[in-house]
């Protein structure tokens, strides 16, 4: 659907619905039009981990909360306090399971 412009150097300056002058037809799917609406691998997978950073904050906040005793884990809906106790035991797993290179051993400390 989208006619496109470009600048001089080939990079898409507008989307347009219908023919303009100097516009060419590009699908939807286009890299091109995927990157110029900011749809593109690298965009989604930076907002990707934006938003694994930021559940990860909040559920910082929340366990701050719980440990201040400023609310109680059974103060959040239910499938909340599900949510919550599976991304912990799953966390819990994981850092289990790997290598901790700067903990103290029974040799002392290790750096």
């Amino acid at each position: 659907m989208p006619f496109v412009r470009r600048t001089a150097d080939g990079r898409i300056e507008s989307l347009h619905r219908y023919a303009v002058e100097g516009a060419e037809f590009l699908d939807d799917e286009h890299p091109d039009v995927q990157a110029f609406v900011g749809n593109d691998t690298a965009t989604r997978e930076d907002f990707s981990r934006l938003d694994a950073d930021f559940v990860r904050v909040i559920e910082d906040v929340i366990d701050t909360l719980i440990v201040k005793n400023v609310i109680n884990i059974t103060d959040l809906p239910e499938q909340a306090q599900a949510k919550l106790f599976a991304r912990k035991s799953f966390r819990e797993r994981v850092s289990k399971s790997s290598l901790r290179l700067f903990e103290p051993t029974d040799f002392g400390d290790v750096i």
